[in-house]
């Protein structure tokens, strides 16, 4: 059996992300200080953005919202202006952000693409998603870009069946068990998670240990290595 299409995740597999969420959630936790507990406050934006997803979708744009969302939640009408516009701020910062590389992300692609071809498959908001891998450089480097605003088993059914290989000739690496794991091996693939620090709460699944195709490696560059172990 040879992998022909290795499928990649973006934001926590080639660059950091959630890092810079994580601050900024941290920065609304402070200015929400004075209305609620800090914990209070992080357990009401995680609702928050559970039920606003299949809404805003994905993204520094519909979290935006939701952290506006909470701060009118535990203030009340003791919301101002200013927070509003602090909240407002932090989203912009969000979306500006450099794109910051994992180390030897660059080679570790040259060493896939001898392998098979890549495919980008992400999901969040367009307009960010093409500006940070336009920022990356990496964009060259892939055969295709998909960037979607879910991951699910037909997500990939559709991927495998765009690029013309079957499910068990194609791989999935990621950083989220929800969005990147489960999926591509219930649609048949095989499927390398790469955990990262500081997950969102909202991207956590269960671990499929026994599955035949499931692998769990510490760095994207140990992939190659991964594959040839396949084929």
């Amino acid at each position: 059996m040879t992998i022909k299409l290795i499928c990649l995740d973006a934001d926590d597999t080639l660059w950091h992300n959630m890092r810079h969420f994580n601050a900024t959630e941290e920065a609304l936790v402070a200015m929400l200080q004075p209305f609620a507990d800090a914990h209070i406050a992080r357990d009401t934006l995680n609702a928050c953005e559970g039920r606003n997803l299949k809404l805003y979708g994905y993204g520094a744009k519909g979290f935006t919202l939701s952290m506006i969302e909470t701060a009118a939640e535990l203030a009340g009408d003791q919301i101002s202006k200013t927070m509003i516009e602090e909240i407002l701020a932090a989203g912009r910062a969000l979306l500006a952000h450099p794109v910051d590389l994992f180390d030897d992300v660059a080679d570790t692609l040259d060493a896939l693409a001898h392998r098979g071809r890549l495919v980008l498959v992400t999901k969040g908001d367009l307009l960010h998603q093409e500006s940070k891998l336009a920022a990356s450089g990496l964009g060259d480097l892939f055969s295709g870009i998909e960037i979607v605003s879910d991951k699910t088993e037909n997500t990939f059914r559709r991927v495998f069946s765009q690029y013309g290989v079957a499910a068990d000739e194609a791989i999935m690496a990621g950083d989220s068990m929800r969005s990147d794991i489960r999926p591509a091996l219930e649609a048949g693939a095989w499927a390398a998670y790469i955990p990262q620090e500081g997950a969102w709460v909202h991207e956590i699944a269960d671990t499929p240990s026994d599955h035949v195709r499931f692998r769990q490696i510490d760095r994207l560059a140990e992939l190659p290595d991964l594959i040839d172990t396949i084929g």
